[in-house]
């Protein structure tokens, strides 16, 4: 009787809760902010580069708002699948461009999400304003 017991504990701890497979965050494909901004990335190479375009829905001028290309790189995803990148922006409706850093998440759903932080650099005529030119 003690060996059936002992088998069937070891087979409810098989068949028991078994941790989620590590989905690993793939930055292929079209992301959305809260803005309301879109980008739409490649597929990364064997380098871990890709390229894309950037939609934004925000910006501090009264022209009209183009999408605009951007290259980048991902850092080689670690055991947790959750790699951090950086790419830039060459806005082409302003002499300005944009930095973005981050890292990728996957929660328990399997939900991707981006965090990033940007620099933007406006061009400015002389070098005595520069103190103005990054946001």
């Amino acid at each position: 009787m003690t060996s059936l017991s002992c088998c069937l504990l070891l087979a409810l701890t098989l068949l028991g809760p078994c941790p989620a497979v590590a989905r690993k965050c793939d930055l292929q494909g079209l992301w959305r902010n809260e803005l309301g901004s879109n980008m739409t990335l490649s597929a990364l190479d064997t380098a871990g580069t890709f390229s894309g375009s950037y939609h934004t829905a925000v910006a501090a001028t009264s022209k009209k708002i183009l999408v605009s290309p951007l290259q980048g790189a991902q850092q080689h995803a670690g055991a947790k699948g959750q790699p951090t990148f950086g790419f830039t922006v060459q806005w082409q409706f302003s002499d300005s461009t944009t930095a973005f850093v981050g890292q990728c998440f996957v929660d328990r759903r399997g939900k991707e999400t981006l965090e990033t932080t940007w620099l933007l650099r406006e061009e400015v005529p002389f070098r005595r304003d520069t103190w103005k030119a990054t946001r």
